[in-house]
């Protein structure tokens, strides 16, 4: 009888051991690639390899891609987190503008300039978004500088009265307590300059430092102060709970005058000076970006301070041009805070103020 021949190991069409298809190699799977015996089987260990080296390759490549790109956490704080003046952090970061500058911010409110320069001295943070008059801190040796000038006028605050209040006109607020945020701040040399130009002196009206607006407002409900300088947005929700009224605003309280600043740490300065940078780069892309985009502006930031839309769309409108668009320091505008600082018995002399900041991280024009 004729040789039949035995049945392939694969068990799969039956094809004689060693008998290949015309125009297939040795090499190639006759049958699935996972059979055991195949030809795939012989040369897997060399396929797998290959494979395991590109993996690898390419997940170091990935690594180093995300590593390169990888954004550089800053953290921001701001010396009151319900204040719109300081919610361009928020909105740059909501928006992708300061991810476009590789850089994440971590941002956290404090109590007044007093409290924020407290932290940056502790490098807790490393920028710092507070008043002009917080310069004065950096005359008495905290360590850090005003890397750039964010606002101008004092727009941003008001003062609130109870209706049921005995404070009916500004002149009866002599002799009557006012809360402010904290000693050294703008809200105090504010209500100093009002007391000076009714004529009652620095110690006309006595101020007590309480801390955030919210703090301020409970201090004014309870009849613990029969006043409260806070900035506009809780000035605003204050009247539209009915719980009292704006007695006047700032605006006009003086011409030149610096109403923020962006501090930076000594330490933050040393070791990270093109992270600073790119911050302020995405800061005022940022401004010009709120300029051009009210609804989102609003948006965003009544849920950073707790206002309603309407609320936060008439703070827009009332603080948007106080905000400066390019950093620099107005000689002007550090004359009269120099001058403040000695009237607010702050510092006994005036001090240089070309100390006090730098203008090296602004962005090139």
């Amino acid at each position: 009888m004729p040789a039949v021949a035995s049945p392939s190991p694969q068990g799969g069409e039956g094809r004689g051991e060693g008998v290949q298809p015309r125009g297939q190699s040795p090499l190639t799977p006759t049958l699935s690639p996972l059979g055991r015996g195949s030809s795939y089987a012989q040369v897997r260990p060399h396929y797998i390899s290959h494979v395991m080296t590109f993996v690898g390759v390419m997940a170091v490549s990935f690594l180093l891609l995300a590593s390169a790109h990888a954004a550089e956490l800053i953290r921001v704080g701001n010396a009151g987190r319900e204040s719109f003046s300081f919610t361009p952090a928020n909105i740059g970061k909501e928006t992708g503008i300061f991810a476009k500058h590789n850089l994440d911010l971590e941002i956290a409110g404090f109590g007044g300039d007093a409290k924020l320069q407290q932290a940056m001295a502790a490098n807790a943070v490393d920028i710092g978004l507070g008043s002009g008059p917080g310069l004065a801190f950096i005359a008495k040796g905290s360590p850090v500088k005003g890397i750039a000038a964010m606002a101008g006028p004092p727009l941003i605050f008001a003062m609130v009265v109870r209706s049921d209040g005995a404070v009916k006109t500004i002149d009866d607020l002599k002799g009557r307590k006012v809360a402010i945020s904290s000693v050294g701040s703008a809200t105090n040399w504010l209500m100093n300059v009002v007391s000076r130009q009714h004529g009652w002196g620095f110690d006309g009206i006595t101020q007590v430092p309480i801390g955030e607006n919210s703090a301020r407002i409970a201090a004014l409900k309870s009849g613990a102060v029969d006043a409260c300088v806070v900035d506009i947005g809780s000035a605003l929700n204050f009247v539209a709970r009915g719980d009292g009224r704006i007695l006047m605003r700032f605006g006009d309280v003086v011409q030149h005058f610096i109403m923020h600043v962006i501090f930076a740490t000594d330490t933050a300065m040393a070791q990270k000076p093109a992270t600073l940078t790119a911050f302020l780069q995405g800061w005022f892309e940022t401004i010009t970006f709120m300029r051009a985009n009210k609804a989102k502006s609003v948006a965003i930031a009544m849920t950073v301070m707790g206002t309603d839309e309407t609320t936060t769309s008439g703070i827009y409108d009332e603080l948007m041009p106080m905000f400066a668009n390019d950093g620099h320091f107005d000689p002007a505008a550090l004359a009269v805070l120099s001058r403040s600082f000695v009237e607010m018995k702050t510092l006994p002399d005036a001090p240089d103020m070309s100390k006090l900041y730098t203008e090296a991280f602004l962005p090139k024009s």
